[in-house]
C-alpha cells in the first residue's frame, strides 16, 4: 500500500500578508480550513502542519493534525519551496507527499481526494492543480489563445488557459528526491500532470482583499443565503 502524506506549510510572517495563516475566514483561522479538508479527505495516512514557528502547533492539534517545526533556515522569505519539500520529505518517509495549501482555504476534501486518485492513477510523479479559463489572454503584449487578426473569438470557442492554482502539488518521493540531488530542483520531476480545480478552490489568498472576499463567501455559506435567485422579471422571460 502507499504511503502518503498531506504536508501543510505554514509561516508565520509573509511578505505581502503578515499572519496570513492565522487569520480568521468564517470565525476559523485560515489554516484550520485546510487541515479540516485534509483529514476529512480521507486520502493521507498522516496529515502535517510544517511550519516555522511553535506557534502553530496548537492550532495543527486543535484541528486533528500533526506538528513539524522545520529549521530555522527555511523560514525566510527568501527560502525556495523545493528546499521545504527536500526537507520535509527527509524527515517523514513515504511514498509520497501532497503539499495541501491553506492559501486555498475554501478547497473542498472531495476534490483534495479527486487530486490524489487522479495523480496514482495516471501514475504520475508531480503534479500541480490549475484552473481552467477560458477567456482571451496575453503574454505580455502577445496573443496566448487568441489571434489579433479576425473577428473577436468567443470565449467558449478559446483553448482554455491553466494558471497554477497551488490548491494541491504533489510529488512522489523517490523520482523528487533524485533530481533535488541530481540538479538541485525538482518541482516538475518526472511525468507531470495538471489537474483543474472547481472555482472557490481557485480563489488564493495573497491579499487582505483577497481575505475578506473569502471570508464574506465563508459566513454567506453559512448562513444558508448561499444559493442563486432571480429578479421576478426572469419569470416572465421564459
Amino acid at each position: 500500500m502507499k504511503r502518503t502524506i498531506a504536508m501543510i506549510p505554514a509561516r508565520i510572517g509573509s511578505t505581502r500578508l503578515k499572519m496570513k495563516n492565522l487569520a480568521l475566514i468564517g470565525g476559523r483561522p485560515m489554516i484550520g480550513w485546510a487541515i479540516d479538508a485534509a483529514v476529512a479527505s480521507g486520502a493521507f495516512d498522516r496529515v502535517i502542519v510544517n511550519g516555522d514557528h511553535d506557534a502553530f502547533a496548537p492550532i495543527a492539534a486543535r484541528f486533528g493534525a500533526e506538528f513539524y517545526l522545520r529549521p530555522s533556515a527555511l523560514g525566510s522569505s527568501d527560502t525556495k519551496s523545493d528546499d521545504v519539500v527536500e526537507d520535509f520529505m527527509h524527515a517523514h518517509p513515504a511514498d509520497a507527499v501532497a503539499w495541501v495549501n491553506s492559501i486555498a482555504p475554501l478547497q473542498p476534501a472531495d476534490e483534495i481526494k479527486a487530486v490524489v486518485d487522479y495523480f496514482f492513477e495516471h501514475g504520475l510523479d508531480s503534479l500541480i492543480t490549475v484552473e481552467d479559463k477560458q477567456v482571451h489572454c496575453l503574454a505580455g503584449e502577445e496573443p496566448v489563445n487568441f489571434a489579433f487578426e479576425g473577428k473577436f473569438a468567443q470565449t467558449q470557442e478559446l483553448t482554455p488557459v491553466r494558471p497554477f492554482v497551488y490548491s494541491v502539488m504533489m510529488w512522489r518521493t523517490t523520482p523528487f528526491l533524485a533530481d533535488m540531488e541530481k540538479q538541485g530542483h525538482a518541482f516538475f520531476c518526472g511525468k507531470f500532470g495538471a489537474y483543474p480545480v472547481g472555482k472557490l478552490s481557485s480563489i488564493i489568498v495573497k491579499t487582505e482583499e483577497d481575505l475578506l472576499i473569502l471570508d464574506a463567501i465563508a459566513r454567506s455559506r453559512d448562513s444558508g443565503t448561499w444559493s442563486l435567485s432571480y429578479d421576478e422579471l426572469a419569470e416572465g422571460a421564459q
